[in-house]
Order: structure tokens, then sequence, then C-alpha cells
């Protein structure tokens, strides 16, 4: 189940990573081909928050069976008869999660010409725009599993998680991507504007 669980949170962040990359990358080329991969964007993003919805429901019925006291990191202790928490920091982890989901859902909802004509096109790109929202819960929420989560006084500091250099990577590329998009942007509206 974990195993499932995870390849599915990896797999919405990758797409999610490619949804943000294309838009940068379409500014720093002149290829034909990513501009022929900006429309599909939106279907990243969709495919995105549905490998997130499946994600979240492994681990609604999987591993907290419906107990959402376990989902905030509270277990159910019969000696005391109610709930302590046992893992600190797991809610924080879940919370970022949850914001991501909902978020992203929101996303996904609107993400259709029906949307665009309904809402109009500024609030719908407002709207659209708030994929750099979405990028940073999912990496939050990503760190924290892969580097802080196995980290508690009454367990044994386990190995490094193989994955936190390519997640590591990838956070890098996609900010190093919109970085230099941001400065070729600045760098060519002074030039016009210096022509002017």
């Amino acid at each position: 189940m974990h195993r499932y669980n995870r390849a599915l949170g990896d797999l919405s962040l990758l797409l999610i990573a490619m949804a943000m990359s294309l838009g940068p990358l379409a500014r720093l080329s002149t290829a034909r081909l990513i501009r022929k991969l900006l429309p599909y964007r939106r279907e990243l993003g969709i495919y995105a928050v549905l490998a997130a919805i499946v994600h979240t429901i492994i681990i609604l019925f999987g591993w907290v069976e419906l107990d959402f006291a376990r989902l905030f990191g509270f277990e159910y202790h019969p000696t005391l008869q109610r709930y302590v928490m046992v893992q600190h920091g797991f809610a924080l982890g879940n919370i970022l999660g949850i914001a991501a989901l909902l978020y992203g859902i929101v996303l996904a909802a609107t993400s259709n010409d029906f949307s665009q004509n309904r809402l109009g096109a500024s609030v719908w790109k407002y709207i659209q725009q708030g994929t750099y929202v979405l990028w940073w819960l999912t990496v939050l929420h990503t760190a924290y599993f892969l580097f802080i989560h196995f980290l508690d006084f009454h367990r044994r500091t386990p190995e490094p998680n193989w994955a936190q250099w390519p997640f590591m990577a990838l956070v890098g590329a996609i900010l190093a991507l919109q970085l230099a998009a941001t400065i070729k942007t600045w760098r060519a509206q002074r030039h016009r504007r210096a022509a002017t």
C-alpha cells in the first residue's frame, strides 16, 4: 500500500513540475515544440490532481482507516482511554497536503474553456496563477515527509531517503527556470522601453 501511495504522490509532484516548467521553457526557447506543448499544462495539472486524490484515498482508507485523528498524528491509547499525540509535526505535513489538494481541486475544476468563458479572462487567469501556491504547498508537504517525518526521539534515525537528492534537483530546476524566464522577460521589457 505504501509503495502505491508514495508512487501516486511522486507522480502528482512530477506532473505539477512539468506543468510549472512549460511556461518558463516557452519564454526561454524559440523551439516550436515547446510552444505546441503549452496547451497541455491544463491536462498535466488535472492529472496531477487526480493522482493526488487517489493518493489521499489510499491514505484515508488504507492507512488512517477513516480515523481522522490518526491523520494528524494522534493514536488511540487503550490504557488512557483517549487519543495521544505520537507523531509530532505529522499534522503540519498533512495539513499542507490537504491544502494543496483542495487548492488543486479548485484549479482542476476551473481548467476548462467553460470556466474561462464563465469567469472572464482576468478572473480565470488570477485563479490559474494560483498554480504557484499549489506548487509550493506540494513542495513543503513532500519535503516534510522526505526530510523530517521519521526524525523522532523514540525511533532510530533512518538512513537518508534516496529520493531527497532528486527532489532537491527538481525543485532547484523549477526555481532556476522560473528565475531565468523572469530575468529574460524583464530584460526584454527594459529593451523595449529603451527603444521607445
